[in-house]
């Protein structure tokens, strides 16, 4: 259907050799797969622990549970994210406070705005490094600190996105990640979950796995006989062909990553200048980051006409992200206060998000650009 589609899934005959390891070991739960994965990846982002999950939104889940989030308490979340984000918080009974965006070049969490919201009932904020680029740190460990606030870092976007307080995901009490189909490595579904204290990290392998003591590895390899379940627990566990697929994935990761740095820089080559545009994250692009997609804002233009054009001209487009606040669920629930972030408003409305995937071409994002400078003039 699309010429050029917004993202594109690149699974190659090393993946597939992968995933047919463990149906041919015929073990396909959590086995050899799985705590490799987990050992690789936390070796990667230099993290204690690393716990491989069902996917991205369990992992979150997971973290406010660990943390005894719970009725009564609040969770400061950014709105220009993706829902699940503000579903998690609800899920444990805590209720969302929203906290708008930096500035209009800054699309994540703002610091000024997240003091301003904090009340004695808030116990969490929830970063989001949106699109790959890390929240400021600097502003706002002083304030998580002030006010006891612990940390929950969606990097959902920022895998392997480094900054001078270590990897996205380290910096907090806990790192949440989605290996979602679109994401820059991918397991279908599947997530992982990062900790540094030892305390959550046993909190999160129990509850992780209906709060059993021992899994079923453990059993099936004479290490234990029996169990006790020492918490209420869920099962969010991950498998050995999603692991599988992981560790061949993540072999790409950094060969993908130059490569979405590159197209990223080409974009805003192509793009920038333009009056009717904003590119946000300009002065953020470099090796560090690992970018995620490639979104832009327009100034005065009929977001709805830019789409339809591209749409027409055969290259996909989407929305990165209605803001949460607006939401049906959300708008009709009455524990929650009226949401203020206009900043995240005015961005949402006018927001596109172009294609954007390691192996588009050059030529390609220059269709592309092409098509969105006409699609700009079409719509005047």
């Amino acid at each position: 259907m699309w010429k050029i589609p917004l993202f594109e899934l690149h699974i190659t005959p090393e993946d597939q050799a992968a995933v047919l390891e463990p149906l041919q070991a015929n073990w396909l739960t959590m086995g050899e797969q799985t705590k490799k994965f987990e050992a690789v990846f936390a070796e990667r982002l230099g993290s204690k622990y690393a716990f491989a999950v069902s996917n991205g939104t369990a992992a979150l889940h997971l973290a406010l549970i660990a943390l005894g989030i719970g009725p009564g308490d609040e969770v400061l979340v950014p709105s220009l994210t993706f829902v699940a984000c503000a579903n998690v918080i609800k899920a444990v009974g805590a209720t969302p406070v929203f906290v708008d965006i930096e500035n209009e070049v800054d699309w994540t969490l703002s610091a000024a705005d997240l003091e301003r919201k904090i009340t004695p009932r808030s116990k969490a904020v929830m970063l989001v490094h949106y699109a790959g680029f890390p929240c400021n740190y600097d502003k706002i460990l002083p304030i998580a600190k002030k006010f006891n606030l612990r940390i929950v870092e969606d990097c959902a976007h920022a895998l392997v996105t480094q900054t001078p307080h270590g990897y996205c995901g380290t910096v907090g009490d806990m790192g949440c990640f989605s290996f979602f189909s679109n994401k820059n490595m991918t397991t279908g579904e599947g997530g992982m979950i990062i900790a540094q204290a030892e305390e959550l990290a046993d909190r999160l392998r129990m509850i992780r796995s209906h709060g059993m003591t021992t899994l079923t590895l453990d059993r099936y390899q004479g290490r234990a006989v029996s169990y006790d379940v020492m918490t209420y627990g869920l099962n969010y566990r991950s498998d050995e062909m999603h692991s599988a697929l992981g560790l061949s994935q993540f072999q790409r990761l950094d060969a993908n990553l130059t490569r979405r740095l590159a197209l990223f820089q080409a974009y805003q080559a192509r793009l920038g200048g333009l009056d009717e545009i904003i590119l946000p994250f300009q002065d953020k692009v470099n090796a560090s980051v690992g970018i995620h997609i490639f979104p832009i804002a327009l100034r005065t233009k009929d977001r709805a006409a830019v789409m339809s054009y591209l749409k027409d001209q055969g290259i996909q487009s989407s929305i990165h992200y209605p803001p949460i606040h607006r939401f049906t669920a959300y708008q009709n629930d009455e524990t929650l206060g009226e949401a203020f972030c206009p900043l995240t408003e005015r961005i949402s409305a006018t927001e596109i998000t172009l294609p954007f995937y390691p192996e588009m071409t050059d030529e390609m994002v220059g269709v592309v650009c092409d098509t969105v400078k006409a699609g700009l003039q079409a719509s005047a």
